[in-house]
């Protein structure tokens, strides 16, 4: 594998661009070596080392320069992605390594006093977003730098990292006991067990002493239900996680006065539960999560808006298709696609397309729907890496979807082979088990047309799929079989899936 290659392919289209013009921030010439190896690489067709050099040396590649050039490459391209993270980062961490670094640098040249400033600075900073990590190295560097004639008091700084030290402490008693939680619900997970979460995380929190903790800190509460929400995501265990997280965070924010340092884990949590209860078919309560958050986002700067923006527009148009709202469902993602303001990251992107995609599916407008999957132009393996195994299953399941509804039995078929060849191994595990059957069903479709209306067929059916209570169906699983029954009833898909969606 060409960990270069799979670097740039990381790049969105205006990263592309960016870099381009970063490569050449220094001198721009047209014949850099480092420029036409980045454009090489960024080809489709892929270049072996010795068709590269060729390109780039003529008949007399000089190996020595070529893998010179690829480390000078990787070097531009280590300082372009870490710049643009700092530019991007909306938490503080970015400012604080950066005043840190910046202050090194003064003490370096002899500015003690704006070194000094910056570090009182950068002090403040870690202290208010409880970056204790980052503050004890502030502290470091103060002791360090205390023979300055505007340094503080040294006494005073020993006294303060000593503190730190017990906060510090902390955090790594957190990230430890965040680890084992999360090994836990994994493995309750593996072996289809309850998850269980509450008395796995309280069981934790207490051999570790952080049940207090956890309560009076927003980032660490943040991170355990991050956590606990991985573990959910995979079993779809919304049902049970709903009162967890809401109770929970009310709890929280009853007793506790989240600073503008918070707002971040806020903004997170909000969505958090916005989702839940969107994945829980409770669109109003969702909608009421997800402008509690917006009023939130519109306090913040820019950074924020560029992340999280697209993530409550993605939940906006979902919660108003199911509450019978699907052109102005369509017209938001239509235009944040669109937008000129907003560069949409690889992930957002794809969710984008694919969110698109579904909108229209029960519009009818098939072609459109096929026209966003298809001209994604990333293979399926790059797709695998940005947005993992089982998105990129519902899209394959999505385009083969389509192709039925085309008419393309032949090429529908195919594409349904290829997927069950392709995913053996998820769709063995038991959490894919009606994923598994809803293929084999389809196959059925394909190879007996005129099969849907059948007896016969309602009854594969009602054998094949696991059904549970209404209440605590998954969205996306009701969403593949809204498309079953509509066949089988011979009714519009978005109808069908409206009524079972808000079935109680």
């Amino acid at each position: 594998m060409d960990d270069l290659r799979i670097t740039i392919s990381t790049l969105s289209p205006e990263g592309v661009k960016e870099f381009a013009s970063f490569i050449q921030r220094h001198k721009k010439r047209k014949d850099r070596k480092d420029y036409e190896l980045f454009k090489l690489l960024l080809q489709k067709q892929k270049l072996g080392p010795t068709q590269i050099m060729d390109r780039l040396y003529g008949p007399e590649p000089n190996q020595s320069a070529y893998y010179a050039l690829r480390k000078r490459l990787m070097q531009h391209l280590t300082d372009y992605i870490v710049l643009k993270r700092m530019q991007e980062d909306p938490t503080a961490d970015s400012s604080i390594m950066g005043a840190l670094s910046m202050a090194r640098y003064l003490f370096e040249a002899q500015a003690d006093r704006l070194a000094w400033n910056l570090l009182r600075k950068a002090e403040q900073l870690a202290a208010a977003h409880e970056q204790f990590d980052l503050l004890n190295s502030v502290y470091n560097l103060q002791i360090e730098k205390a023979d300055s004639e505007f340094a503080d008091d040294l006494d005073l700084i020993i006294k303060k990292r000593n503190q730190n030290k017990a906060a510090a402490d902390e955090d790594e008693r957190a990230n430890i006991a965040s680890s084992i939680i999360g090994k836990r619900l994994e493995r309750s997970r593996r072996e289809g067990r309850d998850l269980q979460f509450a008395a796995t995380i309280q069981a934790v929190l207490q051999t570790y002493g952080l049940t207090e903790a956890v309560s009076q800190r927003p980032p660490l509460f943040f991170k355990l239900m991050s956590i606990a929400r991985a573990a959910v995501l995979a079993r779809r265990d919304y049902y049970t996680f709903e009162p967890y997280i809401i109770e929970r965070y009310r709890a929280m924010s009853s007793h506790l006065n989240m600073t503008q340092a918070h707002q971040y884990y806020k903004i997170r949590l909000l969505y958090m539960i916005a989702h839940v209860l969107y994945r829980n078919r409770k669109f109003a309560q969702s909608n009421g999560y997800l402008e509690e958050m917006h009023a939130v986002l519109q306090t913040q700067g820019r950074s924020y808006l560029t992340t999280f923006y697209p993530k409550y527009l993605f939940l906006k148009s979902a919660n108003g298709a199911f509450q019978r709202n699907l052109p102005q469902a369509i017209q938001l993602l239509e235009e944040l696609l669109q937008a000129k303001t907003i560069t949409l990251p690889h992930r957002d992107m794809l969710t984008a397309r694919m969110g698109l995609s579904f909108l229209y599916f029960a519009q009818g407008n098939f072609q459109k729907a096929n026209n966003l999957l298809v001209y994604i132009n990333h293979s399926d393996k790059w797709c695998e890496r940005i947005m993992g195994r089982e998105w990129v299953l519902k899209k394959n399941l999505g385009e083969l979807i389509i192709q039925y509804e085309f008419g393309n039995l032949d090429l529908a078929l195919d594409r349904a082979k290829v997927i069950r060849r392709s995913y053996k191994d998820l769709l063995s595990l038991p959490a894919y088990s009606n994923a598994s059957s809803f293929l084999q069903l389809i196959t059925f479709l394909i190879e007996q047309p005129d099969l849907a209306t059948r007896k016969l067929f309602l009854q594969q059916v009602e054998t094949m799929l696991t059904f549970v209570p209404a209440e605590q169906e998954d969205l996306q699983a009701m969403s593949f079989y809204a498309w079953l029954k509509a066949k089988m009833q011979g009714r519009r898909y978005y109808d069908v899936l409206l009524e079972l969606a808000h079935a109680s």
